[in-house]
């Protein structure tokens, strides 16, 4: 789940993502300040909007909201409430994490581009990476699906020439970590970082 929240550029309007996946064709359906975004193939749904949102939660930030289980609470109940049947079953665990670089292959159709197998904790992540200075052995900082990056863009599972990649490696700069260096490179963290375990951007 991602929230956003921006009274200048939208409004009083809470927009909530449910999942990174894009509907070819979507359906609404709305009740009360809520409105659902669904898939009109499977109705399944990917997203909703809370409008008048000030008048059911305390706001301060513009973008980006956390989630915390106070807020998933009161969207719960509020959707309970506007007789909309929808659980929301949120994962809590970081989006941006220490990874570990456990192996590097050139990517079969991309000469600046490598295959990486990147260790995060339980599971290994394949990711395309394009960074120059990308070496095994390196620990490093990994956004995950679904990661909101500091500008706002969203970590969705993606293909890049034919190869599936599931997150990203950091630089610096898109971690907007200040006098972050200009030129192209990831971020290399010291050893001492625990793989898998939170980052703090």
């Amino acid at each position: 789940m991602n929230i956003f929240y921006n009274t200048k550029g939208v409004g009083d309007v809470l927009l909530v993502q449910l999942t990174t996946t894009n509907f070819e064709e979507l359906q609404t359906e709305s009740k009360g300040d809520i409105t659902l975004i669904k898939d009109a193939k499977t109705a399944k749904v990917g997203a909703f909007n809370v409008f008048n949102a000030s008048k059911y939660l305390e706001l301060t930030e513009s973008g980006s909201v956390e989630v915390t289980k106070e807020i998933v609470e009161t969207l719960q109940q509020l959707l309970t409430k506007n007789d909309l049947e929808l659980e929301l079953e949120v994962d809590f665990t970081p989006k941006f994490v220490i990874g570990y670089v456990a192996s590097k292959e050139k990517h079969p159709n991309a000469d600046k581009l490598n295959v990486c197998q990147v260790e995060v904790g339980e599971e290994t992540l394949q990711i395309v990476c394009g960074a120059p200075n990308v070496e095994v052995g390196q620990k490093v900082v990994v956004a995950k699906i679904g990661a909101v990056m500091p500008s706002g863009l969203v970590i969705r599972p993606a293909e890049l020439r034919g190869v599936a990649s599931s997150g990203m490696i950091c630089s610096a700069k898109e971690l907007a970590i200040p006098n972050a260096p200009e030129e192209k490179g990831i971020l290399v963290v010291e050893d001492h970082n625990e793989i898998g375990s939170a980052f703090q951007v």
